[in-house]
């Protein structure tokens, strides 16, 4: 009763002696080595993880950087090359009135991915340090981070369609910029540290109890 209040009216699987499956969330016995409905490999969370989420988010991070400094389009038309990093090209889609368009792209090019970066690293230091939120509503940022991801590469479709659309040799024709290279890398690095970032030890840290004890 006392480590239930403790853990705000609620019991965790690791407190009711049970491990969860990652692949299709049966919960077994803590021990059991294999999944016995998926038979997928059963091991409980551990902190060590939490070194492959930093190392791919900081990897994403580093190649986010050039994604916003060098251009993402190269437009050619009638000889003369333009080119457009994301900022620009959302400054210019503005100034010629397309404001849905620009917009989407700000948020899909800048909100979206410092969002993932800053939840990322969030809940990656809620785990091993106090914080005020609970872990219903960190396992909610988790699950959000995990739902837009699939949105992430939104940026690099249209550069795609685009350059090959826009082929009209000296009249007109628009190729991707290096940026394309380092935006492209930065989601599927995200995506990786989202991959490697273990939900179960969001509940793990309740009420101080220590990861990866099993006894």
């Amino acid at each position: 009763m006392e480590n239930t209040e403790r853990t705000q009216d609620f019991l965790t699987a690791h407190e009711a002696g049970l491990a969860g499956c990652t692949i299709c969330a049966h919960v077994s016995p803590i021990g059991t080595r294999q999944c016995p409905r998926c038979g997928g490999r059963l091991s409980s969370p551990d902190l060590a993880s939490l070194q492959r989420v930093w190392a791919w988010l900081l990897a994403g991070l580093t190649v986010y950087i050039p994604a916003n400094i060098y251009p993402m389009l190269r437009t050619t038309t009638f000889g003369r090359t333009t080119d457009n990093t994301i900022i620009g090209g959302v400054a210019d889609l503005w100034a010629h009135g397309d404001y849905m368009v620009g917009l989407v792209v700000f948020v899909a090019s800048v909100v979206v991915p410092l969002f993932k970066f800053v939840v990322i690293a969030y809940l990656s230091f809620s785990i091993i340090n106090p914080v005020a939120v609970g872990p219903w509503r960190r396992q909610m940022l988790f699950e959000i981070v995990e739902f837009i991801g699939r949105w992430s590469m939104i940026d690099v479709f249209v550069v795609a369609i685009l350059a090959s659309l826009v082929q009209l040799d000296f009249t007109a024709s628009i190729k991707p910029g290096i940026a394309a290279v380092s935006f492209a890398l930065s989601v599927v690095f995200t995506m990786l540290a989202a991959l490697a970032f273990d939900s179960r030890l969001l509940w793990m840290n309740v009420g101080g109890q220590e990861v990866g004890d099993e006894t």
